[in-house]
C-alpha cells in the first residue's frame, strides 16, 4: 500500500500589510509505504534514470487567484520505515484574501512531471487574532475539545524564528525547529490509578493527558493552566480557546511545568507569584501555545499497470445503506468522487456494481460462501474489508468494513429429528439430513442481519 497524509492546523491566522505570517504549524506531508519502493523499482527497471522516480510536491491554497509566487515547493526528507516527510513553512495568507474558510491543495509529481495526483486538506478557519474572550457554546469551532488532535509550540522572546514544536522522536519528546507531532488531548478523571477519558471541552484547571498520535507515547497527567503576562493563572476554568497560552501543570509535582531548554523537555520548577497566591512565575520555555490540527490521509495500492495515470480525483467513501436481503441483499455505496470505472470488492471478492451518480454506487452482496471453501461448516458472524478498485487495478483502500450476521435459528422439525448414522421416516440416508441441515443453515446466512460499521 501507498499513503499520502496531509497534517495541518484547524485554523490560520491573515497577514496584514507587508508581514507574513506564515502557518504556525506549517503544513506537513507524509508519503509512506512499500509501494512507492515498488513503483521506483518498476521505473528503473525500465532504464529510468534516478531523477525520473524522485518525487516532488507543491502545496498552495486552492484558489484559482493562487499565482506561482504564492506555490511552496517541498523538499521530502527521507525517513524510517520507507517514509518521506516535507513541510510548507513559508505559506501564508494574505489580508486581500477574504475567505473565511479554506483548503490547501497538494500536488504530487515523480521526477519526469508526470502527475501522482493533486490532494486537498481538511478545511481550515481563518481568524484576524486569537480570542482572548471566554468561550462558548456558540464558538465551538474554536473551542479545543477532548479525544481532539492538538499541536503546541514555543516562541522565546515570541520571535518567529525561535519557534519550536512539542515533538517525539524515537519515544521521547523534544522540541523540534521543523518537525511537530499531533497529539491526541483527553480529558478525564482518575479511577483507582487509572485514567478514564471523558467528553467535553478542554477547559482551564482540569487533568488533561497528551498521547502521541502516531507512536502512543504519552506524557505524565497535567493540569493544563491560561498565561497571561508570563504568569499561570490557578483560578481560571474556562474552555481552552485556538492559539491560547497555556502552560501544563505536573499532576503530581504541582510546582513543576512542562519546559524546553533548547532541543530537551525539562520540568521548570515554578514559583509562586508574591503578590497574588493565584498566580505562578513562569519562565519563556514554559509558555505553550495551542492549537487543534487535522489529519487526512489517502491510501491507495498503485500496480505498474496504472503508474502512467494521476490516482486522483480520490473517491471517499462517506456511508453505506442495505436494501433487501438474503439472494438479492443490495448495498449503496454513498461518497464523493465516484465513477463508472470503480468497482466494489468485498475483501478478495469483487461484487457486481453499477455506477448511479458520482455520490452513489449500487453493488449486488455476495453470498457468505464466496469467503470461504468451508462455509457449511460455519455458523459465526463473518466481517470483511470494503474497497474500491479503479478499472486499470489501482485499489483504493477504504475504513469501512460489512458484516454478515446469521440468524441462529434451530432447523424445522424433520430435520431437528434425524441423527447423524441412521434412516428417518421416509428412508432419507444421513449424508442427505446432514446436507439438508447444512443448507438450512446456508438459509440463515442468506436470512441474515447484515451490520455495518466504519472501523476506527
Amino acid at each position: 500500500d501507498q499513503s499520502v497524509t496531509i497534517l495541518h492546523a484547524k485554523v490560520a491566522q491573515k497577514s496584514y500589510g507587508t508581514e507574513k505570517r506564515f502557518f504556525c504549524p506549517p503544513p506537513c506531508v507524509y508519503i509512506s509505504g512499500h509501494g512507492w519502493r515498488v513503483m521506483q523499482d518498476h521505473l528503473k527497471a525500465a532504464g529510468c534514470g534516478d531523477s525520473v522516480y524522485r518525487v516532488c510536491g507543491y502545496m498552495c491554497l486552492d484558489s484559482s487567484s493562487q499565482s506561482q509566487a504564492d506555490t511552496f515547493k517541498l523538499v521530502f526528507d527521507e525517513q524510517p520505515n520507507s517514509r518521506m516527510f516535507a513541510c510548507a513553512k513559508s505559506l501564508f495568507i494574505s489580508d486581500q484574501d477574504k475567505r473565511k474558510h479554506f483548503c490547501l491543495l497538494l500536488r504530487l509529481f515523480l521526477g519526469n512531471r508526470q502527475e501522482v495526483g493533486s490532494f486537498q486538506s481538511r478545511m481550515i478557519k481563518v481568524i484576524s487574532k486569537p480570542s482572548q474572550k471566554r468561550q462558548s457554546m456558540k464558538n465551538a469551532d474554536l473551542c479545543i475539545s477532548s479525544c481532539s488532535r492538538v499541536a503546541l509550540f514555543n516562541r522565546l522572546r515570541s520571535q518567529t524564528v525561535s519557534t519550536r514544536y512539542l515533538s517525539v522522536d524515537r519515544g521521547a519528546f523534544i522540541a523540534s525547529a521543523r518537525q511537530w507531532t499531533a497529539f491526541t488531548i483527553n480529558l478525564g478523571h482518575c479511577v483507582i490509578r487509572d485514567f478514564v477519558p471523558s467528553e467535553g471541552f478542554i477547559c482551564y484547571g482540569r487533568v488533561v493527558q497528551l498521547v502521541c498520535t502516531e507512536s502512543g507515547v504519552a506524557l505524565p497527567l497535567m493540569v493544563i493552566r491560561k498565561v497571561n503576562k508570563q504568569h499561570a493563572i490557578l483560578d481560571v476554568d474556562e474552555p481552552v480557546s485556538q492559539l491560547h497560552k497555556c502552560a501544563f501543570q505536573f499532576r503530581d509535582d504541582p510546582q513543576s511545568y512542562l519546559c524546553l531548554s533548547n532541543d530537551t523537555i525539562i520540568q521548570h520548577r515554578a514559583p509562586s507569584s508574591g503578590r497574588d497566591p493565584g498566580r505562578v512565575v513562569l519562565n519563556d520555555g514554559s509558555c505553550w501555545t495551542i492549537i487543534g490540527v487535522e489529519a487526512v490521509e489517502f491510501t491507495f495500492n498503485q500496480g505498474p499497470a496504472c503508474i502512467q495515470t494521476p490516482v486522483t480525483p480520490f473517491p471517499v467513501m462517506t456511508g453505506l445503506e442495505v436494501n433487501g436481503g438474503g439472494h438479492v441483499a443490495m448495498l449503496e455505496i454513498q461518497g464523493d468522487n465516484l465513477s463508472p470505472h470503480l468497482k466494489v470488492w468485498f475483501g478478495n471478492n469483487e461484487a457486481e456494481t453499477m455506477f448511479k451518480s458520482p455520490k452513489s454506487l449500487l453493488c449486488v452482496v455476495p453470498d457468505v460462501s464466496a469467503f470461504s471453501d468451508g462455509w457449511r461448516c460455519l455458523r459465526r458472524i463473518i466481517t470483511v474489508p470494503l474497497c474500491l478498485i479503479r478499472s486499470d487495478g489501482l485499489i483504493y483502500r477504504t475504513s469501512f468494513s460489512f458484516t454478515y450476521t446469521p440468524e441462529l435459528q434451530p432447523p424445522p422439525p424433520s430435520i431437528r429429528g434425524a441423527s447423524g448414522g441412521g434412516k428417518r421416516e421416509g428412508g432419507m440416508e444421513g449424508d442427505e439430513q446432514d446436507d439438508s441441515l447444512l443448507e438450512t443453515i446456508h438459509q440463515e446466512f442468506t436470512r441474515a442481519n447484515f451490520h455495518l460499521f466504519m472501523q476506527s
